[in-house]
């Protein structure tokens, strides 16, 4: 996630709170906040998945793997 992109929806927020955003603000903060979720989520489920792990009839815990 670049930092350019959280800053650019921060810099709309605040200003969004100031004096309001006009049409192509508006659409753009929609549009960048849009990504951001997408590339959350990207990396939210990666990262679960990575660390995941269930408990074997044994007890023992097996790292679960990527279905092919």
């Amino acid at each position: 996630m670049s930092p350019e992109l959280i800053a650019r929806i921060n810099e709309l927020a605040k200003k969004n709170k100031a004096e309001g955003l006009t049409p192509e603000e508006t659409a753009e903060r929609d549009k960048l906040r849009k990504e951001y979720l997408k590339e959350f989520k990207a990396g939210f489920q990666k990262n679960i998945l990575d660390n995941l792990y269930v408990v074997d009839d044994e007890g023992k815990e097996v790292k679960v793997k990527k279905k092919s």
